[in-house]
């Protein structure tokens, strides 16, 4: 019997080598080269062509209406799905361990089956069938239409769905299967390639939508071989940070809609449950102005979101004064610094800095610069910048203030919210607005329309008097 030709090839790019190696030198990852069959010889030019069991038929007379999205109950995850999961679509969640995306996918099976009476069947192989149901009993995602199944083998799962035939179908998580007929250790890259497939081919011959549950590397990136992504639908990021309640769902990608929406969630001891106006989350309400702090707008996808940017400074004997940065961007913020000193004349030299967000918001776009530098121009001074005010803007080291994109949006937000004012650069529509724009083309103009005095200047009329 003749011998089978095999080759090493990549799991991530398909890169063939002659022998195996620990690292791909092409893409350099680790653990992916396999030994595989070696591919066929170039077809000959006198093979038969074989007769296709389905036809090809025209595209206009394909029905679109099979393919539409339904609600998953959850609004906040329908607007970043793009309304709703597509039957026979598979939905990838990843996230880092205790985010909560076992808690979200149960609320989901629950909403699913009480919205429509249809069958959903919650498959776990992390945990027991009684901690679900605790789970379930402290979220209220008790429901007889949600079926559950501890089970691990992929086979096993397969004979659950031709037994309870679900309309929807929960798998946590796919790196947790196995395949049997398929050689590779639990999580592996072969192991998770081959279930996933399995999963997807599930989904598109009986319409039955998909929810797996993926774990995250150290850097935040979905774990796996990088075709996982390719095999399914849409793939979308939990986010949340464990000394905050908020959580939010990106999408990376949506073969049914747009990656540019963002949804917001609060994980609370009865559960997670969506916020549908998250911007009060990142604003501390107070009865009047306190110096050291700024409100912004950021957009976080398509989403608007107001935050609030709080600025401490406090005079130090240190030789190296502190610099502590917490929701922004260190280097932005030390950016800022340099430009308030050297063109404005707000000279923070001598005196420890503190600057963070508030609800434990990340701003790291450039439209928050001008808040950092007003809030610790204010602390500063000891002067609060004027109530109902939001300021936007990018700084540069020429200490211009820039343009920012979207600010027709943003502005739009923070007049839903009530704020009467607002700082923007230069060249801003004013069409249809009831909140009072100022337009500052520097940040010496800034510091002026918010009230704080240009220390450089003052200091030089004090010497001209002198």
């Amino acid at each position: 019997m003749a011998k089978v030709k095999t080759v090493y090839r990549c799991a991530d790019c398909a890169n063939e080598l002659a022998k195996w190696v620990g690292r791909c030198p092409a893409c350099e990852a680790w653990g992916t080269v396999e030994e595989v069959a070696a591919a066929a010889a170039s077809v000959a030019p006198g093979r038969r062509a074989m007769l296709p069991s389905t036809a090809a038929t025209p595209i206009s007379s394909i029905d679109s209406k099979t393919t539409f999205a339904r609600t998953t109950g959850v609004s906040e995850l329908d607007r970043v799905l793009g309304g709703g999961i597509v039957p026979g679509s598979v939905v990838l969640l990843s996230g880092e361990p205790g985010v909560g995306k076992s808690t979200l996918l149960l609320e989901v099976a629950h909403r699913w089956a009480r919205a429509r009476d249809e069958i959903a069947l919650y498959v776990t192989a992390e945990e027991s069938a009684g901690q679900v149901r605790l789970r379930a009993d402290r979220t209220g995602a008790v429901h007889e239409k949600v079926y559950l199944a501890a089970e691990s083998d992929l086979a096993t799962i397969l004979g659950h769905v031709e037994q309870v035939r679900p309309s929807l179908l929960v798998v946590d998580s796919v790196q947790t299967m196995l395949a049997a007929d398929v050689d590779g250790v639990i999580g592996g890259v072969t192991q998770v390639r081959s279930v996933t497939a399995a999963l997807t081919s599930l989904a598109k011959a009986t319409g039955i939508a998909v929810l797996l549950v993926g774990h995250v590397t150290k850097d935040g990136s979905v774990a796996g071989p990088r075709t996982l992504e390719h095999l399914v639908d849409v793939v979308l990021q939990f986010e949340g940070d464990k000394h905050s309640t908020l959580r939010m769902v990106r999408g990376i990608k949506n073969r049914f809609g747009s990656t540019d929406e963002v949804g917001c969630f609060e994980m609370r001891e009865a559960g997670i449950v969506c916020v549908d106006d998250p911007s009060g989350l990142f604003l501390h309400h107070r009865g009047s102005a306190v110096p050291g702090t700024a409100v912004t707008v950021a957009m976080d996808g398509k989403r608007p979101m107001l935050g609030e940017v709080q600025g401490l400074t406090v005079d130090t004997q240190v030789p190296a004064p502190r610099r502590a940065v917490s929701g922004l961007d260190y280097n932005r913020v030390s950016m800022v610094l340099a430009v308030l000193q050297s063109r404005c004349g707000v000279y923070v030299g001598k005196q420890d800095v503190y600057a963070a967000t508030v609800g434990g918001m990340r701003l790291t776009e450039p439209a928050a610069d001008l808040a950092v530098a007003l809030a610790i121009a204010s602390a500063s001074q000891d002067k609060a910048l004027r109530p109902g005010m939001v300021v936007l803007g990018e700084v540069g080291l020429a200490g211009e203030v820039r343009q920012v994109t979207g600010v027709t949006r943003r502005l739009a937000e923070a007049e839903r919210l009530g704020f009467t004012e607002a700082l923007v650069p230069t060249g801003v529509d004013r069409a249809g607005r009831t909140i009072k724009v100022h337009e500052v083309a520097d940040l010496s103009a800034a510091l002026a329309a918010c009230g704080l005095r240009h220390p450089r200047r003052r200091a030089k009329a004090g010497a001209d008097e002198d």
